[in-house]
């Protein structure tokens, strides 16, 4: 696929050293859905008694979505959709599908004041529609991965080094992982 960055095959079976570890795609996309569940239960229990913090919340949020979502679109995916099968393909295709619903409510809630009616509801639902596609990524996505022609390494190293660069296009520096 034109314009995105994909994990050659791997061409021998080796141990993985500390430094892949360190390294592992999975682990380094799942530490981004540690932390922004973290995120969404800070501000639950903040909207109401902290407002600032909690509307400071949502900002960290939507950055760290926004990042997430694009390291997996221009990386993740298209290096799991040419080594993952049919069953990947499907996976992969309901996931972006999730992506674009939770991109349309991003948008809303950037475009909104925290003082608007729904602002809210709609973080809340952001955080729902985000708690199912972790289930979905974690329960069929990431184990098919795990299994996947791929170098992972080299794949974790693209996404590190991606996100860590939108991270400060965005003008929020360290990427959280």
């Amino acid at each position: 696929m034109p314009g995105t960055r994909a994990a050659t095959h791997k061409t021998t079976t080796r141990s993985r050293s500390r430094k892949e570890k360190e390294n592992d795609p999975i682990a380094l996309l799942e530490a981004d859905h540690r932390a922004v569940e973290k995120m969404f239960k800070e501000f639950e229990k903040k909207k109401e008694k902290d407002r600032d913090a909690a509307i400071e919340l949502v900002g960290r949020i939507l950055t760290e979505l926004t990042v997430h979502a694009q390291i997996e679109e221009e990386i993740f995916y298209p290096t799991m959709r040419e080594s993952g099968g049919d069953r990947m393909t499907d996976l992969l295709d309901e996931a972006e599908v999730e992506h674009a619903s939770a991109k349309d409510l991003i948008a809303q809630i950037s475009s909104m004041s925290p003082d608007e009616e729904l602002y809210d509801a709609r973080v809340t639902v952001l955080g729902e529609y985000v708690k199912h596609h972790v289930k979905e990524e974690e329960d069929e996505i990431f184990p098919k991965a795990k299994k996947a022609d791929v170098d992972m390494e080299e794949l974790g190293n693209l996404l590190a080094e991606r996100k860590q660069e939108l991270m400060q296009e965005m003008g929020d520096g360290e990427a959280s992982s």
